[in-house]
């Protein structure tokens, strides 16, 4: 039997965190069969999209602007504390519900549908200092493509982080913490670099060239971002210029903060794995959507916890089926985690404390050497890659 051993990871079933000790071993024609019943769930999702999705997308734009204007309007008051604070929340919303629920998603294709131009995915814009075309490149196609496997996804440790044991330790990772404080208060500026690919012009393995045409995105983006926040809107106050100024960078990195929350806590948590190019060469399209269901986790919430997170804290969703609408991820879990329970397979999920505590717990322990950290060996998965002689 030709087979791969996938990277072990703890099999948690229905959700419960349960361990097992004997690895589950999937055969080449039930990846496959996996793969077909994934592939008739998306058709069938797709066949329903229409006016509910339609609605549903004007009506949180809507929201998102209202925010927008309530925030800008409040802080003309905002010498008021209390007012000044609602300003902050209104704007904080806005920001959250453009870059999550719209932006992220837009951008994915997941409306293009609709031929609506200012929902099409490659004209789409959103409020951050990222230009939405090197987004889509270091996003859409570096990271959904190549998930989790190192070396190829940037995202795991975008270029500064050590976030898995598989990457190799050297003296600069004990500053694994402060490094990840740093990139998760001024995330936007790192994602906005993520497609600099910083360590290789430190090596010297990209020239000039090669980074010119994103540092002129760079310019064009983040320089009408930082004027439109940093100095008109503030200006447009008058003698409130600090008070604004410090509301609308207040606004941002809350923005950040939670951006990044919800994105770590969809990645890294215990429990996701990540790949070798090796494993993953020659894929079938049910191999990668085993390798997207090992590689992403959820976030247990409440409806509104799903909306402002972009519908991300569905991860696992999100990795099958980018494309489409992401309020359709809470419909498509139940039939996803049934997958997973009819082929052995693990559905990680918890709640935000539980992800978001095991994500940061990864970063501390992988800023320590090796040999000073224990390494736990847990149950496996065991994938056929070629279909066996009879």
């Amino acid at each position: 039997m030709f087979g791969l051993s996938l990277p072990t990871f703890p099999l948690l079933g229905n959700g419960s965190g349960a361990k097992t000790e004997a690895p589950v071993v999937l055969t080449y024609d039930q990846v496959e069969e996996l793969g077909r019943e994934l592939d008739a769930l998306r058709a069938r999702t797709v066949a329903s999209l229409g006016t509910e999705d339609r609605e549903y997308i004007y009506k949180v734009i809507k929201a998102q602007r209202g925010f927008e204007v309530a925030g800008r309007g409040l802080m003309y008051l905002g010498f008021l504390p209390p007012v000044w604070l609602a300003a902050v929340g209104a704007l904080s919303v806005s920001k959250i519900l453009d870059n999550m629920e719209i932006g992220h998603n837009v951008m994915h294709g997941q409306y293009d549908w609709m031929r609506e131009p200012g929902l099409n995915s490659e004209v789409f814009e959103w409020d951050t200092v990222c230009p939405a075309d090197q987004w889509r490149h270091s996003h859409n196609y570096m990271h959904h493509t190549y998930t989790n496997i190192l070396g190829k996804d940037r995202d795991v440790g975008y270029g500064i982080l050590r976030i898995d044991e598989a990457q190799k330790w050297n003296p600069y990772y004990l500053g694994n913490p402060l490094w990840a404080f740093t990139l998760m208060m001024l995330f936007e500026w790192g994602v906005m670099m993520h497609d600099l690919e910083i360590e290789n012009v430190i090596q010297r393995k990209r020239t000039w060239n090669d980074v010119k045409p994103l540092l002129k995105g760079w310019w064009n983006k983040a320089g009408k971002q930082v004027l439109k926040d940093y100095v008109i809107f503030p200006a447009l106050t008058g003698p409130l210029f600090v008070t604004t100024l410090a509301g609308n960078v207040t606004a941002n990195l809350v923005r950040n903060v939670w951006t990044y929350s919800i994105i770590f806590c969809g990645h890294f948590p215990t429990g996701v794995q990540s790949f070798t190019e090796d494993e993953t060469a020659d894929e079938t399209r049910g191999q990668w959507y085993v390798r997207q269901m090992l590689g992403s986790a959820n976030i247990e919430g409440s409806p509104l916890f799903h909306i402002m997170s972009g519908n991300l804290s569905h991860q696992i969703e999100h990795h099958l089926f980018p494309d489409l609408p992401a309020h359709r991820y809470p419909e498509l879990a139940p039939e996803v985690k049934a997958l997973c329970v009819k082929y052995g397979l693990p559905y990680n999920t918890g709640g935000f404390f539980k992800q978001i505590g095991s994500v940061w717990g990864k970063i501390f322990k992988f800023a320590l050497p090796p040999a000073l950290v224990k390494s736990q060996s847990l149950a496996g998965v065991i994938v056929e890659r070629q279909r066996t002689a009879s």
